[in-house]
């Protein structure tokens, strides 16, 4: 009994492996059928419609002599090769289940399809990865260059001579009254040493008695801060203030010293609402040199030969000599371009309440024959106004030809006009003068 009971079941057993085996084996053999079915319809003779014939024509030049692209179908027991362009296009290619439409010619052989059911009949059967290429065509192709994001160029180019760019971003919230300043990072520093341990100053103009600092980074010349301070101040008096970052290196002997500084007025920005400005500055030398008697002021001039335009930008004072330091105080610049000594025109920087060194960073354009600069001139005259008072008259600088100026004053000018269409800047010693 025993040995009977075991031949039924290895009986059995073998019975089930051997269907198992049978089945496994049928499903293989329906595979590779419904494979080699797909092959055949991949290699069938595709009818060759008007709008075939019409690329035929036009392309099989272009693939000649271009080798612009080949696709070469051999029989299933083959692999299908598929050669694409030496060329950086991407072939537009029209798929097979667009075939049935109907296309209109145009002029210079284009094709554009009529208007028809605009849902496509899906097609029935088993399909292969290389399907969508029976009876597809080329109708033209896609550069993929014109559709790549322009690249940020703010960490490579650096102009000659450059001592550091900083990045920052900006936000105002109006209920609070609060202007949000991140300092975000600092590249390419210039150090008087091989080492740097950077940090930075903020002062929020004119009020350079306080300043937030940031975090000292040892040992980089590539610092990132990704600090965040708070400036507390009325919306009013928002657009009259300025940012200023001073850069500084620490060195072994816990010594300070400025690398450089970003000058940032708020009066051209909005800040208001959901507005977060992320800017990079580069950094400029601050000039160490004292302020003369009467105050400097920086402006930059630019001369365009072809649009006979004379550009002044006016970026800033320093140590003017006010009258009365309080905020009724206002000081501005006019610049009036002169011809002959003659004046021609004027026009005015808005008005900075009770700074001894403001800044406006405005720009002005004049119009000036390329043939009058030989005897034409700028003023800029730095005055301050009290309510109820006369205008007084801080300071005044003119830059102009051989003919009326010396100096600094004269380079200025003669450097304008042998750097066309170039902003040309320069610190200037204001004289008290009429």
């Amino acid at each position: 009994m025993p040995e009977q009971a075991v031949a039924v079941a290895g009986g059995i057993i073998g019975g089930i492996l051997l269907f198992v085996l049978i089945g496994i084996t049928a499903y293989l053999l329906w595979k590779k059928f419904c494979r080699l079915l797909s092959y055949e319809k991949l290699t069938s003779p595709v009818k060759t419609t008007k709008a075939n014939a019409i690329f035929q024509d036009q392309s099989t030049s272009e693939i000649q002599l271009k080798s612009t692209s080949l696709v070469s179908i051999f029989k299933p027991e083959k692999a299908v090769a598929v050669v694409l362009s030496r060329s950086r296009s991407v072939p537009f290619i029209i798929p097979p289940t667009l075939h049935g439409r109907d296309w209109i010619n145009l002029t210079n052989e284009e094709q554009v399809q009529e208007d028809s059911d605009p849902y496509m009949i899906p097609q029935d059967g088993p399909r292969s990865s290389f399907h969508s290429l029976a009876g597809a065509y080329v109708v033209g192709t896609i550069n993929p260059e014109l559709y790549k994001f322009p690249e940020d160029k703010s960490e490579t180019d650096f102009p000659e001579g450059n001592i550091g760019r900083l990045w920052f971003s900006i936000e105002y919230e109006q209920e609070s009254e609060r202007l949000l300043v991140s300092l975000i990072k600092v590249r390419k520093l210039q150090p008087p040493a091989d080492s740097c341990s950077p940090f930075v100053k903020i002062y929020l103009l004119p009020d350079e008695r306080s300043y937030l600092q940031s975090k000292t980074k040892c040992r980089t010349l590539n610092p990132q801060f990704d600090e965040n301070f708070v400036f507390q101040v009325s919306s009013k008096m928002l657009l009259q203030r300025t940012l200023k970052f001073l850069v500084y290196h620490v060195d072994k002997q816990k010594k300070h010293h400025l690398l450089g500084q970003v000058i940032f007025p708020l009066k051209n920005e909005t800040l208001t609402g959901d507005n977060k400005l992320v800017i990079w500055r580069d950094l400029e030398k601050e000039n160490l040199e004292p302020p003369s008697e009467y105050g400097d002021i920086q402006f930059s001039l630019s001369y365009n030969d072809y649009l006979g335009r004379l550009t002044v930008v006016v970026l800033r004072a320093r140590g003017l000599k006010l009258q009365e330091e309080s905020h009724a105080v206002s000081v501005y610049v006019k610049v009036s371009l002169m011809n002959h000594n003659k004046f021609i025109k004027s026009k005015k920087t808005a008005a900075v309440l009770g700074s001894p060194n403001p800044v406006y960073n405005e720009t002005f354009s004049f119009k000036a024959d390329q043939t009058e600069l030989d005897t034409a001139s700028l003023s800029l005259s730095v005055l301050q106004n009290i309510k109820g008072e006369k205008t007084h008259q801080l300071g005044r600088v003119v830059v102009g030809p051989f003919m009326y100026t010396r100096g600094k004053e004269l380079e200025h000018w003669n450097e304008m006009i042998s750097k066309p269409k170039e902003l040309v800047k320069r610190w200037h010693t204001l004289c008290h003068s009429t």
